[in-house]
């Protein structure tokens, strides 16, 4: 009913808010999987990414009346899981611990040139093997497009310890990505 690819979401938005749940179902089944992919870039495992994308979902139907349908409705979406998996990182104890950054040293962090040969996956698993702090920086900044300043907002830190942050995340990435590369370098000459 909704599915097609130049499909207006008008219609399936005015029906998630009055409660149908063929809609909202509809909802789900088309921006789950992307969701998901964006809940998990911040969490350490699928389990947790799962529970950020049921508590996004809850919000967005809760706020859907919200939308003003003058701009996209994935980014809408898309925002609103950033935020809860933000939440949800500073609720959780085992994330929480690695959210501090009160007592993290600001001195910048010099960074080296690495070449980007690996694939996405692997880049992504690189990511993710960051401490959470450093990852969740890294995605607001360098996937989502938020600068200092929102990053600093949204996470209740000064300004500079996201740049600092973010600036170590980058070299920490680098360090990763030429261990890999050097590796695959190995692995093909034998």
């Amino acid at each position: 009913m909704y599915t097609s690819l130049q499909m207006n979401h008008s219609q399936l938005i005015k029906d998630c808010i009055k409660g149908k749940s063929h809609a909202q179902h509809e909802l789900y089944h088309l921006f789950a999987a992307q969701m998901l992919g964006i809940c998990y870039r911040y969490t350490k495992n699928l389990d947790d990414a799962e529970d950020v994308l049921q508590e996004g979902f809850m919000k967005v139907y809760t706020n859907l009346h919200q939308f003003k349908n003058e701009g996209d409705l994935g980014a809408w979406i898309r925002r609103i899981m950033v935020n809860t998996a933000l939440t949800y990182l500073k609720i959780h104890t085992r994330y929480r611990n690695q959210m501090d950054f009160e007592h993290m040293p600001l001195h910048p962090v010099i960074e080296e040139q690495a070449s980007m040969n690996l694939h996405t996956a692997a880049l992504i698993e690189i990511i993710r093997k960051l401490p959470t702090g450093y990852q969740t920086i890294f995605n607001l900044v360098a996937i989502e497009g938020y600068n200092h300043i929102e990053v600093a907002t949204l996470l209740n830190i000064n300004e500079n310890t996201s740049r600092s942050q973010y600036s170590r995340a980058r070299a920490l990435l680098i360090r990763e990505i030429e261990a890999a590369e050097k590796t695959k370098s190995k692995q093909q000459c034998i």
